[in-house]
């Protein structure tokens, strides 16, 4: 278990989220599911927080209530090495979301935002066409920003 993990208010679908994040990245799992004893917002059996696992974070979700959003300030950065695995992880988020912004962000459904990058965006940008290049791209594109990168 780590030391530090985030832990998000959803409304009323923690479940249904974790589901989701565990059907889209291959190393997740279920940690724990902690039922209302019908003490505090929530109703006798109803879940108030799912722990998953995601590439070996772990997370905590909380079914909170409507009191609380999530917001474009927290995202979660995943690291890609390939093209592909840019494009995988980019159409299985954005399904039901919205691209947020340049740069590889996106929300999703839950209305958690994603940034999802090559694995070696911080050498990428180093060099000024590359950070140029990756300004103006939404979903990014490895092979352009490395050919950016070499001045091509």
């Amino acid at each position: 278990m780590n030391k530090v993990a985030p832990f998000l208010w959803f409304n009323d679908n923690a479940e249904e989220a974790a589901a989701f994040y565990l059907s889209v990245f291959p190393h997740a799992r279920k940690i724990d599911e902690v039922r209302s004893k019908g003490v505090g917002p929530w109703p006798e059996g109803k879940t108030a927080t799912i722990t998953i696992e995601l590439e070996g974070q772990e997370m905590v979700f909380l079914n909170g209530g409507p009191a609380h959003q999530l917001t474009p300030a927290i995202s979660f950065f995943v690291r890609c090495e390939t093209q592909a695995e840019i494009d995988a992880y980019w159409d299985k988020l954005l399904e039901g979301g919205g691209k947020t912004m340049a740069c590889g962000w996106l929300t999703d459904r839950f209305g958690l935002c994603w940034q999802i990058v090559p694995s070696h965006i911080g050498e990428l940008i180093n060099h000024p066409k590359a950070m140029e290049a990756m300004m103006g791209m939404i979903k990014l594109d490895i092979p352009a920003l490395e050919a950016a990168a070499r001045g091509n």
